[in-house]
């Protein structure tokens, strides 16, 4: 969709932003099931481009029972996170690499790219407006989740016209109940994420919810994660449900599955890759099958696995299951290069350690 019209420094009405409410919980419970006071939203329709933003209270949006995103599936979404430095700063971790994804995922569902500017402003203006909920506790954060709707009321077979952008957020501590403990994983042999000209590399919903059936049966069985492989072969394997996965070896070697169209191009993958190869590490991007993986294993070539995401941020891999046959990876616990690239990473995001990259931008002191 060619009509992306912005006019820059979009100028957010606050009048509906509500007084704050009571002081955030002191914990932030079970991952983005509290939300913060307020919500940002930005309007879209192909005659006034984007339009109507405002920062606004935290509650339902009325939404036709015949939004086109209800039935075709035109929703994407974002997860980053803003930390709170030690010196009190409130920081967002490459805010323009999400924009960059953001646009890339709209491109491939045929909807109106939001620009690179307003979304980062979206999330300025709503963690200005909620800053006091941002976690001060070690190893807490405020997740941020921008997303994009169809809500144009219309069946017919086309891209629709009127969209919602609209950004919430959630304080958050540790995605897995083990905290930094190694997870397990299984091996689906029997579902796939997504196929080759799917919409594998693009973050949409629908993607995430084809990973569910798969997902659900591991965690009953006692797994953390699910690990999904290549829908042609159902060999190589891709990425989990929804983080990128790396090896390490015993010679140093790192080697994560190339970014093909079934992949997401993770911005903690990216993160990684530059870390790791800062540490000396020599980092390929390479198919590596499931069976090499099993073997590695028993050898001992393979020394750790560990996953990356926003929501997890570096999880080692312990142990893992493939067609019912369980192995464990090095000792089955979280290897020193895992714990020493997560606590690179960490202490970039919580502005603990120097920036030579510029992937940290610093939010604005509140508005009122």
């Amino acid at each position: 969709m060619a009509n992306t019209r912005y006019a820059p420094a979009v100028v957010f009405d606050r009048t509906a932003a509500p007084e704050d409410s009571a002081e955030p919980p002191s914990s932030p419970g079970g991952f983005g099931s509290v939300f913060t006071d307020h919500m940002v939203t930005v309007r879209y329709r192909p005659d006034e481009g984007w339009h109507d933003a405002k920062v606004e209270r935290f509650g339902p949006t009325a939404l036709s029972p015949a939004a086109a995103g209800l039935h075709y599936g035109q929703t994407i979404f974002e997860g980053l996170k803003a930390y709170r430095a030690p010196d009190d700063r409130v920081l967002l971790f490459r805010p323009d690499a999400n924009a960059a994804r953001f646009q890339r995922s709209a491109r491939r569902l045929a909807m109106p790219e939001l620009p690179g500017e307003l979304f980062v402003q979206a999330l300025e203006e709503l963690v200005a407006a909620d800053r006091r909920w941002v976690p001060s506790a070690d190893g807490g954060s405020l997740y941020l989740r921008p997303f994009l709707v169809a809500t144009e009321p219309f069946l017919g077979m086309r891209p629709a016209e009127e969209y919602l952008f609209c950004v919430i957020a959630s304080p958050v501590g540790g995605v897995f109940a083990g905290g930094p403990d190694a997870i397990s994983v299984d091996v689906a042999h029997d579902y796939a994420r997504a196929a080759p000209g799917g919409t594998g590399s693009a973050k949409c919903g629908g993607n995430y919810a084809a990973a569910l059936p798969a997902l659900r049966r591991a965690v009953s069985e006692g797994y953390d994660q699910v690990v999904f492989l290549d829908a042609a072969q159902h060999r190589y394997v891709e990425e989990l449900g929804g983080m990128n996965i790396f090896f390490v070896f015993r010679d140093g070697r790192i080697t994560t599955p190339p970014l093909l169209d079934t992949v997401l191009a993770g911005v903690t993958r990216d993160s990684v890759i530059t870390l790791a190869e800062e540490a000396g590490h020599q980092v390929a991007e390479a198919p590596y099958s499931v069976e090499q993986w099993r073997a590695d294993a028993a050898s001992g070539q393979l020394r750790e696995v560990f996953a990356c995401g926003t929501a997890a941020t570096i999880a080692g891999i312990g142990r893992a299951r493939y067609l019912g046959e369980e192995f464990a990876i090095g000792d089955g616990g979280v290897g020193p290069v895992t714990a020493g690239l997560r606590t690179r990473l960490l202490d970039l995001q919580y502005g603990r350690a120097e920036d030579v990259h510029g992937w940290v931008r610093v939010v604005p002191r509140p508005y009122r």
